[in-house]
Order: structure tokens, then sequence, then C-alpha cells
């Protein structure tokens, strides 16, 4: 029996190529002890406005450039809880969906969060839910993982069990499939390639948070990513 496996860092407020990739895995995994990366999508994603799109940024308390991503903490001197929130209101009150989520919201943002890392995997598994995805995750940091990219990768599916592994296409330009077939294990590439569906605020713009999907078109989220 194949068991596809698919491994992406925790971000924040994904877009929707981050759920579709969840979505065709049976096993998830939150690669959380890499090295965390300054202006990344690991604190940070856009929403549209007005005037284009933003940034919605979680503080850190950043130390040194050999920080995991486990280990990042959020600056919680700065009041980015109810920043969040108020631009999440302001910008999309007036969408379809919005009474329908906007509670969900608003309570995450009431939480203490003290990790980045328990954030962005809250909100991930959370929208899993919302969007009907059952796939079984856990964290990298559970399995001792050795070796540096793609040996890390064959390690983590090894451990796993898994004989397919489903990567994002920007992982093309440095994974060794050789070296998969030699493990026997089949790789592939996603592709994203998506229409485009009625947004706020001007032109279309698909490089925004999964949320612009969930106030626009509501439960027909899921099916507009990856068909019926």
């Amino acid at each position: 029996m194949e068991l596809t496996l698919t491994c992406i860092q925790p971000s924040y407020l994904p877009w929707k190529g981050y759920f579709h990739l969840i979505r065709r895995a049976d096993i998830f995994v939150f690669h959380n002890d890499l090295q965390y990366t300054k202006q990344d999508w690991r604190n940070r994603n856009k929403i549209k406005c007005a005037n284009g799109t933003i940034w919605l940024t979680v503080p850190v308390m950043y130390t040194h450039v050999h920080q995991r991503i486990n280990e990042i903490r959020i600056d919680n001197t700065k009041k980015w809880r109810q920043a969040h929130w108020n631009k999440l209101r302001e910008n999309y009150r007036q969408a379809p969906f919005w009474q329908d989520y906007a509670p969900f919201f608003e309570r995450a943002f009431t939480k203490p969060w003290e990790k980045l890392e328990d954030l962005d995997i809250f909100f991930t598994k959370r929208i899993c839910e919302l969007l009907d995805i059952r796939t079984e995750m856990i964290c990298s940091s559970e399995l001792d993982l050795k070796g540096h990219k793609t040996e890390r990768l064959i390690d983590l599916c090894q451990k796993i069990g898994a004989t397919r592994y489903i990567s994002g296409p920007t992982a093309k330009a440095y994974l060794e499939e050789e070296k998969f077939i030699s493990a026997g294990i089949s790789l592939e590439y996603m592709v994203y390639d998506y229409p485009e569906y009625p947004q706020l605020w001007g032109d279309f713009v698909h490089e925004v948070s999964i949320v612009d999907m969930l106030f626009n078109l509501g439960q027909r989220t899921g099916e507009h990513i990856w068909g019926t």
C-alpha cells in the first residue's frame, strides 16, 4: 500500500497551495526543527486591501542565525494580535462570508501566544478542519532526523514508512531525485495552477493568505482549490 508524505515549515496563515499540498498527503510533517529564516513565511503573510496587498507580520524575538523554528518566541511587547484582527476586520468585513469565520479569528487573536510554531500550527490545523482536510499531522522534531536536504527527507520518509513524497515546486533546485529512486521512494512536484475567484479590492492576486478565500468563498473554498 502506497503511503504519501509531504513536509513544509510551519507558516503563518498560509496560502491555498499549502493546504492543497496537505490534502494530497496521507501524512503531513511540520518541518519545525529547521533553521528559522527571517523575512519569510514563517511569521508573516499577505492579505488584500484597498491599495493592493499588505503584510501581517508576527513580531519575534530572533537572537541568532542558528535558531530553529521551534525555538522562536513571539515578541508580545508589540500589540500585534489586536493589529492583525483589526486589519482583517477592516479589509474583509464586506466580504460575503465574513460573519461565518470572523468569530473564530477574533477568538484566536485573544489567546496568549508565546511560541511562533504553536501559533502557526494552531491556525493550520483549525483551517484544515474548516476545509475538511483529514490528513494526519506530526512535527519533524519528534523524529530525530539525520542529514540535510535530500538525505533528511529520505530519512523522514523511511522513518514514517512513506513510499511517495510530494514536494513544492521550488525544491526542484536542490532535491536529488536519483537518491529518492535508490531509496524506493517516488518523488512528485506540486503544480500550483488555480482559477481566479471573486475577490475584494481591485485586480486579482493569487499570492495571499487562505483567509482571503475563506471570507470570499466560504464553504466553496476547498472546491475552488482542488475541485469536487
